[in-house]
C-alpha cells in the first residue's frame, strides 16, 4: 500500500504497527477464530484489553492505580463538555476559554450553574494563550484545554489552580510529551487526535476527587457509574480501546513520553522554521512561540488564491489534510505523535519549492 503524507487534524495519523496489529484483530483475534469486534465485553480477553490498556495509560502518566482510575466512555470530548459539571458543579467553577473546544465546554457549564470565564483570547481570534487570572478560591473546579487544534496554541505550562481541583481537556495532545500529571484532578481526552479511531473517550480521575463527585442523577452521566463498572455499565467501544491500547504499547516501546515529545519538538521546529524562514509570504498564526502547538501548526499565505493554489499543488504531491479549520481558513498541518519525520520532511521540501515558484 503506498501511504499518503496524512496531515489530518483528526480522525489523525496512527502508527503503522498498530494498524497492522488491529488489522489481524479484527478478523482473527489472538487465534481465538473470531474477530475482536465479535466478542463479548465480559469475556476474560476483552476485559483483559481493558486492563492491560488502563495499566499501560498510568505507567505513561506515571500515576498509581491506587490514586487514579482510567475510564474508557463513549460521547468523545464533547460529552465531557457535559459530563464535567454535572458531576462537580456545585458553586461556581472557573473556565480559561482559549478556542472553539473551551467554549463549547463554557457552553455546556452554563446550562448546570455559575460559570466564571476568568481568562480569554477570544477577542484576538485565539491567537495567543492568556497568561493572567485569577481563580476563584470558591470555584468547584478550573477547567481548560491544553492544546488548541484550530488555532493553533497550546499550554506550555501547566495552570497553577490555586488548590481548587483541576481538570484538562487533552483530546489533541494527550501523551505528546511529559507533564506532571499528578497535579490534575481529572484528565479527559477524545482518542481519535492522538491515540487511536473515534468512538472512545480516555478519562483519567483522581480518586480522592471521584469520591467527591455527584451519586445521583442520569445514571450515564455519572463518573460513578462508570467506575463501579469498570467502564462496562454499558457495551463500551470495544474495537477503539483495543487501538487506544495498542498505540500506548507503541509510544512505550519508541521510548516512552520522553522519547516522544523529542521527537514531536525536531517535527515541529522543522516545520516552524520553514514557516519562519520565509517572511511576508508564510506567516504563522500564534503571536508569541511559547504558546505554539507542537501538535497543530497554523499559517496563512499571503493571500487566499495562494492558499487555495498551496493546498491543490500540495493533495498532488500526496499531502493530505492541510486545508484549516472552515472557521479561519489558511494552512494547518497536524502532525501527531504518529506522524512520521519523513512525512514533515517532504511537506517542508514542498513549502520550500512552493516559495521558490510563487514568491
Amino acid at each position: 500500500m503506498n501511504r499518503i503524507h496524512n496531515f489530518s487534524a483528526g480522525p489523525g495519523v496512527l502508527p503503522i504497527d498498530v494498524l497492522n496489529s488491529t488489522k489481524n484483530a479484527v478478523v482473527d483475534f489472538n487465534n481465538l477464530g473470531m474477530s475482536v469486534m465479535e466478542m463479548s465485553h465480559r469475556s476474560k480477553e476483552i476485559v483483559e484489553v481493558f486492563d492491560v490498556a488502563k495499566s499501560n495509560c498510568l505507567k505513561l502518566m506515571n500515576l498509581d492505580k491506587n490514586d487514579y482510575t482510567v475510564l474508557f466512555l463513549g460521547g468523545g470530548a464533547s460529552l465531557q463538555f457535559a459530563m464535567v459539571p454535572y458531576n462537580f458543579l456545585k458553586n461556581e467553577s472557573d473556565y480559561i476559554n482559549t478556542g472553539e473546544w473551551s467554549r463549547k465546554a463554557i457552553k455546556e457549564s452554563k446550562f448546570i450553574g455559575e460559570t466564571n470565564v476568568i481568562a480569554s483570547s477570544e477577542d484576538s481570534n485565539y491567537n495567543f494563550i492568556p497568561k493572567d487570572y485569577n481563580v476563584n478560591s470558591n470555584s468547584d473546579y478550573l477547567h481548560y484545554t491544553s492544546n488548541n487544534t484550530i488555532f493553533g496554541t497550546r499550554f506550555f505550562e501547566i495552570p497553577d489552580s490555586k488548590n481548587i481541583p483541576l481538570i484538562c481537556d487533552m483530546s489533541s495532545d494527550i501523551f505528546s510529551r511529559k507533564l506532571d500529571f499528578s497535579k490534575f484532578d481529572l484528565i479527559y481526552a477524545g482518542a481519535q487526535k492522538n491515540m487511536g479511531p473515534a468512538g472512545a473517550t480516555l478519562v483519567v480521575i483522581k480518586n480522592s476527587y471521584l469520591e467527591t463527585a455527584n451519586e445521583t442523577g442520569l445514571s450515564m452521566l455519572l463518573y460513578k457509574t462508570h467506575s463501579k463498572a469498570d467502564s462496562m455499565y454499558n457495551t463500551p467501544p470495544v474495537l477503539p480501546v483495543y487501538v487506544i491500547g495498542e498505540t500506548l504499547k507503541w509510544i512505550e516501546n519508541i521510548g516512552g513520553l520522553e522519547e516522544i515529545e523529542n521527537l514531536n519538538n525536531k517535527k515541529s521546529n522543522l516545520l516552524y522554521n520553514a514557516i519562519d524562514s520565509k517572511v511576508g509570504f508564510y506567516k504563522g498564526s500564534v503571536i508569541d512561540k511559547i504558546d505554539r502547538s507542537i501538535m497543530n501548526i497554523t499559517w496563512n499565505l499571503p493571500t487566499e488564491e495562494l492558499e487555495e493554489k498551496f493546498m491543490k499543488e500540495a493533495t498532488k504531491s500526496n499531502l493530505s489534510g492541510l486545508k484549516g479549520h472552515r472557521s479561519i481558513g489558511g494552512i494547518r498541518a497536524s502532525i501527531y505523535n504518529a506522524c512520521p519525520m519523513e512525512s514533515v520532511e517532504a511537506l517542508v521540501e514542498f513549502m520550500e519549492n512552493f516559495y521558490s515558484n510563487n514568491k
